[in-house]
């Protein structure tokens, strides 16, 4: 999981939490104070009834006008159901389907304090459907005051919960809702704060990712946090280490490869002239040997050639300044400048050029100019005399294709897959060294080119170069 996910995660989780348990205590709150205000909406009522009866000889007098009661049962959603007894328990006045008290309070009625409970109760007379309410329930005593024998009356209101149940999810919405966007908006901040905060750990894989495996220069990191210039310190250090070391490999490979060169030049020139002194000698075994000794020569001359252009085309090695070159006209020198070698060798090398005329590209012209001599070169040696060598450009607008394709033996399917790998040898014919495809394709690859190879079914092979075709606007604005 990606670190601005999971510093999301942390953070968001605590307010998620936060957000149900305070939506729990809203809930709780809410319903406490407005069983508070029905409670007390509740004994109001009881009093305001009670103060209707009014005791009267050994009877009561119920000042109730109809009106009245038409206001307590008038909305059908929030009604107020009231019960009238005396002694408690014998009905007089209301709804005789009031729920009783609990036996306990009962047994032991306190006057004139009124005791609240919920029950359930008929939404209307001789109907199944039942309701819960909530009760009140006021214990009086009447006639006391005027010397008679009091008489106890029990006063009961109920009201429907369905609304005590809508009032408290108005009150929980109008809490939660504001308290929803605040945590949306708090998210929101927190994302854009982690995405700021983590600005310069982008930045710091920008630099890594974008650059090429030879550009080994230092990192920096301007404004960003302590820890970060630490780990960007960590990775200059071995960013330098590295770049000593490969400066170290190249300074080797070239300088042991310009020691060897001056005096393998030398050996197989003086072999050179020994064999023409001794070609009309009589001595065949030392002719033999001496060849021997020549072809070695020669064969470590070439090997020190390779290993300077394989110094040149590592990807450590720095990358000279690129160029405009027209692929077309390098191409027919290069072939032109290989014609005598094969006709030494009694190879037909013919060229061909197919598609647009226009073949631009974005390269260095010594090492691209490096990488088709090795292509001919190794045709040469492994085609075979009698063999046809055909160097081909495929140009369009967005692509170049060079193809060096030979009729010679090929390589053998069970060693195709080693081609490019450095010193393999998939024949023992030729003076080569096993670098000339290595070459090519380190050469082509800093070029963001590919190399392919195919294997006609006639036999032979041919060897592809794809680069990129410089645009015809960018050549017009140039």
């Amino acid at each position: 999981m990606r670190l601005s996910r999971q510093l999301l995660l942390w953070l968001l989780l605590p307010q998620i939490v936060l957000w149900a348990a305070g939506g729990a205590a809203a809930y709780r709150l809410a319903a406490s104070y407005v069983d508070q205000a029905l409670d007390m909406g509740l004994a109001q009522s009881s009093r305001a009834l009670a103060r209707q009866l009014k005791p009267l000889g050994e009877g009561l007098l119920i000042d109730f006008p109809r009106a009245a009661q038409a206001i307590l049962e008038a909305d059908p959603q929030d009604r107020q159901f009231y019960m009238v007894s005396s002694p408690p328990g014998s009905f007089i006045l209301g709804n005789h389907s009031l729920p009783s008290p609990p036996p306990e309070v009962q047994a032991n009625p306190q006057p004139d304090r009124p005791f609240f409970y919920d029950g359930l109760m008929p939404l209307m007379p001789d109907s199944s459907t039942m309701v819960q309410v909530r009760v009140v329930a006021l214990y009086q005593l009447l006639g006391a005051e005027f010397g008679a024998g009091p008489q106890q009356v029990l006063i009961q209101v109920a009201r429907s919960k369905t609304t005590r149940e809508q009032l408290v999810e108005r009150i929980l919405v109008d809490m939660l809702l504001p308290l929803s966007t605040l945590m949306i908006l708090m998210s929101l901040i927190v994302w854009f704060g982690i995405q700021a905060g983590l600005a310069p750990i982008r930045r710091l894989r920008q630099q890594v990712e974008g650059r090429a495996a030879s550009k080994l220069d230092p990192i920096e990191l301007d404004g960003a946090p302590l820890e970060l210039h630490a780990l960007a310190q960590a990775l200059n250090t071995l960013l330098a280490d590295a770049r000593q070391h490969l400066e170290q490999q190249q300074r080797f490979i070239g300088d042991a490869a310009h020691q060897l060169r001056t005096p393998l030049a030398g050996l197989k020139a003086q072999t050179e002239l020994a064999l023409q002194e001794l070609e009309a000698s009589e001595h065949a075994d030392l002719r033999h040997r001496l060849a021997k000794v020549h072809e070695s020569a020669a064969r470590g001359a070439h090997l020190v050639n390779q290993l300077l252009s394989l110094a040149r085309s590592e990807p450590s090695a720095p990358l000279p300044q690129m160029q405009r070159i027209d692929l077309l006209a390098l191409l027919q020198t290069v072939v032109a400048e290989w014609v005598p070698k094969a006709l030494r060798a009694k190879i037909d090398l013919g060229w061909e050029h197919s598609g647009s005329p226009s073949a631009w590209v974005w390269a260095e012209p010594t090492l691209l100019r490096e990488a088709i001599s090795n292509l001919i070169d190794n045709a040469i040696q492994y085609a075979g005399a009698g063999a046809m060598i055909t160097v081909a450009l495929e140009s369009n607008t967005e692509s170049l294709q060079i193809w060096v394709r030979d009729n010679g033996p090929g390589i053998a399917p069970a060693l195709r897959e080693r081609a490019f790998e450095r010193f393999f040898r998939g024949t023992q014919q030729g003076n080569g060294c096993g670098l000339g495809l290595a070459i090519v394709r380190d050469i082509v690859r800093r070029h963001g080119g590919e190399v392919d190879l195919r294997h006609p079914p006639g036999g032979g092979l041919e060897v592809g170069i794809s680069l990129a075709a410089i645009p015809p606007q960018v050549l017009r604005t140039a």
